[in-house]
């Protein structure tokens, strides 16, 4: 029922405004004399003719006695019509005035419709001016709640998506699941919850099957290097040149053999080049929006960054931030501080948590393929992420600086300034 409300109080004030618009224009402009002041004025002006010095108003008409000639006896204020021809203009009340049966002069009572009129005017002004506030106000407040339950929480699935499409499954979606598109979004986000599960389940296909090439490449080099070096004593006895030869192309084979093999097991570990990194000139400002969204705990300030133009594939970029922050929330689970400062030809993005960090060894080991810190054995994982948010920055002509800051893991991205390279 409460999606109905507005459209039904709204409908109530229009109602409420066309009926005191028809009551309005409906409305007589005349406003008829009140019959038993007029006559108590008529009586007591003409008991008290020719004594006007003496003469008091008991009534609460406006009036101006006139003698026969239109001389001007009494008036009860000032603003009134003094004359026939300005009575009759105005619509004023003119009744006769007789002293010992005889006519003696003429009243002129005055007539306040048009005060009253405009009274109404400004009443019904007030009232229909009100009324519409009321209906502004209603619109501001009901737009405000259009864009805090539908286009806001559009604006989040879109960003939703964009990271989904970059292939980030870490980020649930959180949003109010009581707002109109509550099932929906939420549906998005066991979609993710299943695409996430799924991910893992072909990563450790993924894995299983790098696993089994570097056994059977192992297992095939072994026998390859026994029929290699049976073939070279085979070559040092043989006593014909003919035998020398087919020795000599067993040897050939079996090297063809071996690098078959490796190429074959380096092609498993090579598929991070298809991925496009398609980075453009993009203001600065724009990069306190990304690391917003990998934020996604806030467990960080977002620092004011320098204006300027760098050099990056927002989508890319989103995701090296992404990874940062969920390798702190896994690996430290603790507050996070984030730095931007220009350094030379880039700009750079430090994010540090105060988890500790890792040992000295450890550090340059971390952004190779499938290395993990010794802090990260509890904790699933694939060990890629720095890999591939480094492999993302040199694309973007930048680089990804891993250091021990001082209560934790420090890492930097140097994004490249435009026009700098």
């Amino acid at each position: 029922m409460k999606k109905y409300a507005f459209p039904a109080v709204l409908l109530a004030f229009f109602l409420i405004e066309t009926m005191a618009l028809l009551l309005f224009a409906l409305q007589d402009p005349s406003i008829p004399q009140d019959t038993i002041a007029v006559n108590e004025a008529v009586q007591t002006v003409q008991a008290d003719w020719g004594h006007f010095d003496r003469h008091k108003n008991h009534t609460s008409l406006r009036y101006v006695v006139l003698d026969n000639r239109g001389n001007v006896l009494y008036r009860t204020g000032d603003g009134l019509s003094e004359s026939i021809h300005a009575a009759v203009r105005h619509r004023d009340t003119i009744l006769d005035l007789t002293a010992d049966g005889l006519p003696v002069g003429k009243i002129i009572i005055f007539c306040d419709s048009a005060a009253h009129f405009t009274a109404a005017k400004r009443t019904a002004l007030f009232l229909m001016l009100a009324a519409m506030s009321v209906q502004c106000v209603l619109c501001a407040g009901y737009l405000l709640n259009i864009h805090r339950t539908i286009l806001k929480p559009f604006d989040q699935l879109k960003a939703f998506a964009a990271r989904i499409a970059g292939g980030n499954l870490d980020l649930p979606l959180s949003m109010d699941r009581q707002n109109f598109f509550g099932a929906f979004t939420e549906s998005f986000d066991i979609m993710r919850a299943e695409l996430k599960s799924a991910r893992r389940a072909a990563a450790e296909a993924e894995t299983e099957k790098k696993e089994l090439v570097a056994k059977l490449s192992h297992d095939i080099r072994t026998p390859v290097a026994s029929i290699r070096a049976a073939a070279e004593l085979g070559t040092a006895l043989a006593d014909s040149s003919r035998i020398r030869d087919n020795y000599t192309q067993i040897i050939r084979k079996a090297d063809q053999i071996s690098t078959l093999v490796t190429e074959l097991f380096t092609a498993t570990l090579e598929e991070l080049g298809q991925l496009p990194v398609r980075p453009s000139d993009i203001e600065s400002t724009e990069l306190a929006q990304l690391l917003g969204n990998a934020d996604y705990l806030h467990r960080a300030q977002i620092p004011e960054i320098p204006h300027c133009l760098v050099y990056a594939d927002r989508l890319r970029l989103q995701q090296v931030f992404d990874n940062l922050f969920s390798n702190s929330y896994k690996y430290a689970g603790t507050a996070i501080t984030v730095t931007v400062h220009r350094n030379g030809n880039f700009l750079a993005v430090s994010i540090e948590d105060e988890g500790g960090g890792v040992s000295a060894e450890e550090l340059p080991l971390l952004k190779e393929k499938f290395r993990r810190g010794a802090n990260a054995k509890d904790t699933e994982g694939a060990g890629l992420g720095l890999y591939i948010s480094c492999y993302f920055m040199e694309q973007m002509q930048g680089g990804l600086i891993i250091e021990n800051g001082a209560g934790g893991l420090l890492v930097t991205a140097e994004i490249a300034l435009s026009g700098t390279f």
